[in-house]
């Protein structure tokens, strides 16, 4: 057919990305152990920062998607810190 077009390799990265952040959103929903949800709040963590770089296809979009994930790294390690019992302080 005339005008249409199949998925591009974007397309599909981005579906895929789109399908591992809401399979990691909903284990970190649904599980109760706090140290198991942190490796699916990580992979989020990756699959949102990909998203954001598919979408945006500008320069910017590169700087926005690594400040996101410089971001959530450090919260996640804050977090991963803080569970394990923080700084040692001896």
């Amino acid at each position: 057919m005339e005008g249409e077009e199949g998925m591009t390799p974007a397309d599909v990265a981005l579906v895929l990305c789109g399908a591992v952040a809401i399979y990691a959103g909903i284990r970190v929903a649904l599980e109760p152990d706090t140290l198991r949800k942190l490796p699916f709040l990580n992979v989020l963590s990756f699959a949102i920062t990909g998203i954001i770089a598919l979408l945006l296809p500008h320069p910017l979009g590169i700087v926005a998607a690594a400040a996101y994930f410089v971001g959530s790294t450090l919260e996640s390690n804050a977090i991963a810190s803080t569970y394990a019992g923080g700084l040692d302080r001896g």
